[in-house]
């Protein structure tokens, strides 16, 4: 497989990641302070500097070798080429045209020296790793795609619109340079309206707190299992990424699968609440398990939590592990959600405690962390896929984005109250949930080890936010067994994962062992009978793991039946006494801007 410029290769590298943290206490003090300042000169560039004067010989060696190129380059004897899948230079005219295909070689060549320099240095880990985010999107920024003076697919556009598309791309710069965030358009604000598009299950708000709704949606079978599920999504999104378009709701497909499906539905917060920490929002998660309960007249109730939620509900279980009340819990699924934050990786490079100081500082002098902020974050994270695709689309063609849901839900940002972002931040900064009693929620202390129910684990092989080994090792704090997923998807895309979709994968243990069965590793089953169990590190699970064409909804639905009680006669209505149904879905806190 081709690599992009400067060796980097998106589908390659699946270790690489094995020791990164997840990113969320990094967005989560970026957002507070600024993504500016990780450009900025820092004492890593010093030492990167200093690494390399160190290494003269290294760099005459490097800088001798980029002037040859660039000779042979002149000469037309290169063979130096995009890869395969980098479509900044897809169009013909880069090839076709010999200034423009020598200007990409160019490019190309330089952008490899870069990346040769910075493993030259021989930084440490967290030096590294700040050094190339900026050095990467550095070069990412100056790829001559980019450039409206040199781009043939920006002078196409200008000549077959009649200089249209430059009126069109000035004023959509200036649009999005005028508030936050401060990147290109990634879709139409008005492309889609919740409730009308999107969120259209059938479904009511049935109760209704100052923290949250929760909403129960309509049965789809004639019968249903007996044990509910409450979805709990992140705090720092809105809820229907889990309830998109008809086709590609995980909610829709679930209630068809007979499953009685709740979600909460988060408010977004104001300077009002600022005091709303991690023990607020495991009190509402709580409180919306006892309405499950008590609606569906149901001993037990499961869990589906994402993300930030995952953390939050995890956490809740641990709690009610300590109070005695785990019963009350059938089962807990856990998508893209990152409990072990070991320090390594970008993320866990960009923070330190001085960082979290000044971020938490932040954000409580304004009462809460702007969701648009975040985004900013999110998107210069992958700029090659988030900024300079829209820069080109939206700018140099003067175009506008194509609608697309996901996107349309990342756009709608929400805030987050100034006393769960510290909260957060803290848990990232003291990997506080790998260690017995370090957190507390609800004044319990927090022990995943004794959360010993069945648990299902999600996680994406291309996620960028929380890589797939983070994700995995969760499987070794809960005390249960645990079923991991892995999806060939990233942080979003495994979650909108749609039967529908022909070309989705997924991998999972299967009752047949893997092909790595000795050593302190193998794949063993597990004593309490719920299937293979969980080598302790990813690698191991991986080579072990079997591929199995499709969606993992199908999967998870399958699971989760086994530990939903059996199954009853549908009820004839939503809520019951003292949950009457107050308004259809998708509620009023989903609208909230």
């Amino acid at each position: 497989m081709t690599a992009e410029p400067g060796g980097r290769d998106p589908d390659a590298g699946l270790f690489e990641a094995e020791d990164a943290a997840s990113a969320l206490d990094l967005l989560l003090s970026d957002a507070a302070l600024g993504v500016v300042r990780r450009f900025l000169p820092s004492a890593s560039t010093l030492r990167f500097a200093a690494g390399l004067a160190r290494r003269p010989r290294t760099v005459t060696r490097r800088t001798t070798s980029l002037a040859s190129e660039i000779a042979r380059i002149a000469a037309g004897r290169s063979a130096i080429a995009p890869g395969k899948k980098d479509r900044r230079f897809a169009d013909p005219g880069w090839a076709s045209n010999p200034l423009l295909a020598r200007l990409v070689q160019a490019y190309l060549a330089w952008a490899g020296t870069v990346d040769s320099l910075l493993a030259d240095a021989e930084l440490d880990w967290r030096d590294q790793e700040r050094m190339r985010f900026v050095l990467s999107n550095l070069i990412d920024a100056v790829a001559p795609s980019n450039n409206p003076l040199i781009s043939p697919v920006a002078w196409k556009a200008a000549i077959d619109s009649g200089g249209l598309s430059v009126v069109r791309g000035l004023r959509s710069l200036a649009s999005d340079l005028s508030a936050p965030p401060r990147v290109p358009a990634m879709v139409a604000t008005d492309a889609f309206e919740v409730g009308r598009d999107l969120a259209v299950t059938p479904g009511a708000v049935v109760a209704r707190w100052d923290i949250c709704e929760l909403i129960q949606y309509e049965p789809a079978a004639a019968s249903v299992y007996r044990y509910p599920l409450l979805i709990v999504p992140p705090m720092i999104n809105k809820f229907y990424i889990t309830d998109l378009a008809p086709g590609r709701s995980m909610i829709e497909y679930l209630a068809s699968q007979g499953h009685q499906v709740f979600v909460l539905s988060w408010r977004n917060p104001d300077a009002r609440h600022r005091d709303w920490g991690l023990d607020s929002y495991g009190a509402a998660i709580v409180d919306a398990l006892g309405a499950v309960r008590s609606i569906c007249r149901a001993e037990q109730a499961s869990i589906c939590a994402l993300c930030s939620g995952g953390i939050a509900s995890a956490m809740v279980a641990a709690h009610l592990s300590a109070v005695g009340q785990l019963d009350e819990l059938a089962s807990l699924c856990l998508g893209v959600t990152v409990l072990d934050q070991v320090g390594a990786g970008t993320a866990a490079a960009m923070i330190d405690r001085r960082t979290a100081t000044l971020a938490t500082a932040a954000s409580q002098a304004r009462g809460y962390l702007d969701g648009r902020t975040l985004a900013e974050v999110f998107a210069w994270l992958r700029p090659n896929d988030l900024i300079w695709n829209y820069w080109v689309n939206n700018y140099l063609r003067g175009l506008s984005p194509p609608p697309f849901d996901i996107l349309y839900w990342n756009a709608d940002t929400t805030r987050l109250p100034a006393a769960v972002h510290r909260d957060f931040i803290e848990i990232g900064l003291t990997n506080a949930l790998t260690k017995a009693d370090a957190a507390t929620m609800l004044g319990s202390p927090v022990d995943l080890s004794k959360v010993d129910i069945d648990s299902y684990v999600v996680a994406g092989i291309a996620d960028h936010l929380c890589p797939w080994q983070s994700c995995y090792r969760t499987t070794q704090l809960l005390g249960g067994h645990t079923r991991f997923v892995l999806s060939t998807s990233g942080h979003i895309a495994s979650m909108v994962n749609p039967p529908s979709n022909q070309k989705a994968t997924f991998q999972a243990l299967t009752d047949r062992p893997g092909p790595d069965t000795t050593g302190p590793d193998s794949v063993t089953p597990d004593d309490a009978g719920g299937g293979p169990a969980n080598p302790a590190e990813p690698r191991a699970w991986l080579r072990a793991a079997q591929t199995v064409p499709g969606s993992w909804w199908p999967d998870y639905s399958a699971w989760l039946a086994q530990r939903s009680g059996g199954q009853q006669d549908r009820p004839r209505r939503l809520g019951r006494k003292g949950f009457r149904p107050l308004q259809p879905a998708p509620g009023s806190y989903v609208l909230d801007r």
